[in-house]
């Protein structure tokens, strides 16, 4: 876990990513949006371009010199859920009633999405006192992980 919030733990790259999965693409936009200071959107967008979770892709307006604009790779889609996990929990936890800015649908039927947590076997569970940590043992010669 301490690997992962150091790569993604930070405010500022949390809220690119949402806005990111939301398909906003472009640093102008981005810092529209986030209202990021130029500086920390630069370096969290460097970042995440680093780690493989977006890539720059390049574009260029009529008449305007060539930009890049910021998509999720494979590995910055599988973020999604953790997303929707702090979404949900602030929408419990932190919003004021009836203050919930997005509610997030499935595209073909319509119905509100939520995370579930799922065993193997398909079993549906509530939540952590449901689940056994399992340490997995270190192979010879590999480092311990963080």
């Amino acid at each position: 876990m301490a690997g992962t919030l150091a790569v993604v733990g930070e405010k500022w790259s949390l809220l690119v990513l949402r806005e990111a999965f939301l398909g906003v693409r472009r640093f102008a936009d981005l810092q529209r949006v986030l209202g990021a200071p130029k500086a920390v959107l630069t370096d969290r967008l460097a970042t995440l371009v680093e780690q493989g979770i977006l890539r720059r892709v390049p574009y260029r307006a009529e008449g305007e010199r060539q930009r890049h604009e910021y998509r999720l790779t494979e590995k910055g889609l599988d973020l999604y859920p953790t997303l929707v996990a702090l979404m949900h929990w602030g929408d419990r936890w932190l919003a004021e009633e009836g203050d919930r800015p997005v509610e997030l649908r499935h595209r073909d039927c319509g119905e509100p999405v939520r995370l579930a947590l799922v065993c193997g076997a398909g079993h549906e569970l509530s939540g952590a006192r449901e689940v056994r940590p399992r340490i997995q043992p270190v192979a010879a010669g590999e480092p311990p992980s963080a």
